[in-house]
């Protein structure tokens, strides 16, 4: 049985989670919303929540703000004065869970970053690395952002679909990252990124005869990251 199950999800509770362009696109199509009943810009100053893995995006109204873009955390009903993701489902306490279960209410369609959680890919990429889970995920002494009740072990992970995962998690990242470097040359509104976003990933397959076309705007967005 997975650590996950029966798990009151102190990771959805306690973490800032990055979304890419891709991550969007997906959970729009895949769960008819918009943009904007699940994404926030999260203010990091200190690098943070990018960990050198999600890129920094500048709007016009804050230019000297770096923000990541993440999934909205909304106020627990169950615990409340604590915070979690928008998406996550929560059952109440009970003797046998203390801390109650939690789900993901979008697993098939999850971000990447959940998907990945704990682990990253060593600089070869071709090995799955398990990251050390801390005992808490926020400073609060409030129990629900405890985290694993014990260390992960390799057994815990599909061996192809975790590598699997983290490569794709990688591509979309370093993609988004160049996305990233076109916006910021002129940074718009965040009301305007929706669109921005849509007109890029909705030219991401093209016929064969487009190819040419296609390489020379991804050599323009490689030259400008």
């Amino acid at each position: 049985m997975s650590m996950c199950d029966s798990c009151h999800a102190g990771c959805c509770r306690s973490f800032a989670v990055p979304l890419s362009g891709a991550d969007i696109v997906r959970i729009t199509s895949d769960c008819q919303l918009s943009f904007w009943d699940f994404v926030c810009r999260w203010e990091d100053r200190n690098g943070e929540i990018a960990q050198k893995y999600a890129p920094h995006f500048y709007f016009d109204d804050e230019p000297e703000t770096p923000f990541v873009i993440c999934l909205i955390h909304n106020e627990s009903q169950t615990w409340p004065g604590t915070r979690k993701c928008i998406f996550l489902e929560e059952s109440p306490a009970t003797a046998e869970h203390p801390l109650g279960t939690a789900g993901c209410g979008i697993y098939g369609s999850r971000p990447a970053a959940c998907r990945a959680y704990p682990t990253k890919l060593n600089p070869t990429s071709d090995l799955v690395i398990i990251h050390d889970v801390p005992p808490r995920g926020r400073p609060s002494t409030d129990p629900v952002y405890t985290l694993c009740p014990r260390a992960w072990e390799p057994e815990d992970f599909d061996t192809i679909q975790s590598l699997q995962d983290l490569i794709v998690a990688e591509f979309e990242m370093q993609f988004f990252n160049r996305v990233a470097a076109v916006w910021n040359r002129k940074p718009g509104a965040f009301a305007a990124f929706p669109d921005y976003l849509r007109g890029i990933y909705s030219q991401r397959v093209r016929k064969d005869s487009e190819a040419d076309e296609r390489h020379q705007e991804q050599t323009q967005i490689r030259r400008a990251a």
